[in-house]
């Protein structure tokens, strides 16, 4: 790192520090360790008892005192620095006849506090190990009469217990500051889950209108283009696929008000809603394209067993657009055979056409993320695959396998 980087990164870190209040608490610890070294040197003045020998002088001590003290304000970046310029001078301001030990003495315990606090255990280690060094230094250079030793004792035990009020300050702050990450881990992973969930029933609802859309406007282009053909000639046939028309349009009508309503509702109203189709509807369903001439038939085989709704509506949808592309692509002359069977631990849906239209082998899906595509991932969602292409003999199929988790009898 380069000297100006090193600088401003110093600057930010005293900024930080400056903005967080720390310097008005640092502030009142100096002020209160100078008021009590104050005090302390007014009851020794004259009444040493031999404790020290001498007689400390109130104002140099007092400043001297207060002096030192002013390294605290530093205690939080260079914790090492402050307890050694607190002992030394501690001890320097022995060896010239000043007490200064009533303000730099709690000084020291503070700056033990601040190594535990503010380092990670193996430098707070090696910190704690110097500071009761020089302490002992200072204890064995001191000039002061009488036995130090205990005194020496005390201030090991002072100096261990704020280091460790330290670690446990510590590693409490790594505590909550861990536990705040994982909240906000949570409720990120909570609001991607929300989107995901959301842009899930969009696709969903996306493929639901694309279905109902799709096929019925395709059956009412066709009626549309059946009665433009007949009605010089055939006007009750005309009027008759006019009234198709409207049948056809009030059933899209009443599917997509179904489907929208789905955004506009809760899920304690989904019970006030139509049924979804499923493969009973699909007799309805064949009916509405046969009135457009195109040629269709259903078979069923195999034991008809219960389906979850889910995968009932799948394959109907499946059907669905599998008729639409028929009535976009194959033409009036197409044939086209739905089957329906349900085998063993299985169900499946198959629907071919002979391809007699012009367009019957340009079929692919019309759209990317609809059409074929649309079907496989509603397939895929049930554990199921779906097969479609152009037939060896023309035409088309699309046939889709989605497996059971009960079985039933196996098909006839």
């Amino acid at each position: 790192m380069t000297e100006p980087k090193r600088r401003i990164g110093a600057a930010a870190r005293a900024r930080k520090i400056l903005l967080s209040g720390a310097v008005l608490t640092d502030a009142f610890i100096v002020a209160l360790l100078a008021v009590g070294n104050a005090a302390t040197v007014a009851l020794l003045a004259g009444e040493s008892g031999g404790w020290v020998p001498y007689e400390p002088g109130r104002p140099a001590s007092e400043i001297v005192g207060a002096v030192l003290l002013l390294a605290l304000f530093a205690r939080r970046s260079l914790p090492f620095t402050v307890l050694a310029v607190l002992a030394l001078g501690g001890l320097g301001a022995d060896l010239a006849g000043l007490f200064t030990w009533g303000g730099v003495g709690p000084a020291i315990a503070i700056a033990a506090y601040s190594i535990g606090r503010h380092h990670a255990l193996v430098r707070s280690l090696i910190g704690l190990l110097a500071g009761l060094v020089v302490d002992l230094a200072s204890t064995a250079l001191s000039p002061a009469t009488g036995s130090v030793w205990p005194d020496y004792a005390f201030y090991v035990g002072w100096l261990i217990g704020a280091w460790w009020i330290g670690r446990l300050v510590r590693m409490r702050a790594f505590h909550v500051a861990e536990l705040r990450a994982r909240a906000e881990r949570l409720e990120r992973a909570r609001d991607a889950h929300a989107r995901a969930v959301l842009a899930e029933e969009r696709s969903r609802i996306a493929r639901e209108l694309h279905d109902v859309v799709a096929h019925h406007v395709s059956v009412m282009t066709v009626q549309a283009t059946a009665g433009s053909r007949v009605i010089g000639r055939d006007p009750e046939r005309a009027r008759q696929a006019l009234t198709d028309i409207e049948a056809t349009g009030r059933q899209a009508l009443s599917e997509m008000r179904r489907i929208v309503g789905v955004l506009r509702t809760s899920g304690t109203e989904d019970a006030q809603r139509g049924p979804q189709p499923g493969l009973g509807d699909l007799t309805e369903l064949v009916g509405q394209v046969r009135e457009t001439g195109v040629a269709v038939t259903l078979r069923s085989e195999g034991c008809r067993v219960p389906l979850p709704p889910g995968l009932d509506l799948t394959l109907y949808r499946v059907v669905q657009e599998s008729l639409t592309n028929v009535l976009k692509h194959a033409g009036e002359r197409t044939r086209t055979e739905v089957r329906v069977c349900f085998e063993h631990r299985a169900v499946r849906v198959e629907v071919e056409d002979d391809g007699a239209g012009p367009f019957a082998d340009a079929r692919g899906g019309d759209e990317p993320g609809h059409g074929l595509l649309g079907m496989r991932e509603r397939i895929a969602l049930f554990g199921g695959e779906l097969e479609a292409g152009p037939r060896p003999a023309g035409g088309f199929s699309v046939r889709a396998r989605v497996p059971l988790e009960s079985g039933g009898p196996a098909g006839s």
